[in-house]
């Protein structure tokens, strides 16, 4: 018997993948809706083209489904899993295209039309230099501040993903956020950051 679930239920993902498991087709769209978007945005952070982080969300998802069966609930969480998957597909990608740069896509316009076409051109810049200060950082560095800083993930579910201890998590971070301060800092007037002292 399958279950109906809408995108705002309280079902843990786990349990959905379980319920998948047992042929709940319901279950599986209910985690697909609440999780691709999230594994897209994340590919995209980290790759920094948006078809490659398409590709990269969709062979995420069906290592999901393939994974179903032999899931082991308790052992990790379901975006636990899934960041580390995306974290290797986008590092695969990378070292498969490596000595050429990647190109930017075009930055998606805000949800909220209300923006003005100033507000909207600004914003646009802001994401496409952090973007592109994202990509000139090590790979390492920008996984660990994408996943804390942009993902909001804690330390310890980072050490995770990522396979390494917490003290090399916050090492990471550090060194990505000097970095990225150090790659904008000449910029804060050009993209609207003005001191407000």
């Amino acid at each position: 018997m399958t279950m109906p679930f809408d995108a705002n239920d309280d079902v843990p993902d786990e349990a959905l993948l379980v319920l998948f498991a047992n042929g709940d087709s319901a279950a599986a769209r209910a985690l697909t809706r609440r999780l691709t978007p999230r594994v897209m945005a994340h590919a995209y952070r980290l790759l920094g083209n948006r078809a490659e982080a398409e590709d990269v969300a969709q062979e995420a998802m069906l290592r999901l489904w393939k994974q179903a069966r032999d899931w082991r609930q308790g052992e990790a969480k379901v975006t636990t899993w899934l960041y580390r998957v995306v974290a290797n597909l986008c590092i695969d990608r990378q070292r498969r295209t490596r000595g050429g740069s990647v190109a930017l896509d075009a930055i998606p316009e805000p949800a909220d039309g209300r923006a003005s076409a100033d507000e909207t051109l600004q914003e646009r810049a802001r994401a496409e230099a952090l973007q592109a200060a994202l990509n000139d950082l090590p790979e390492r560095q920008r996984q660990a501040v994408v996943l804390r800083h942009i993902e909001g993930l804690a330390n310890p579910e980072i050490a995770e993903i990522m396979e390494i201890t917490i003290e090399a998590v916050e090492s990471l971070t550090s060194r990505g956020k000097r970095a990225l301060s150090a790659a904008l800092a000449g910029r804060q007037e050009e993209l609207g950051y003005v001191d407000e002292r």
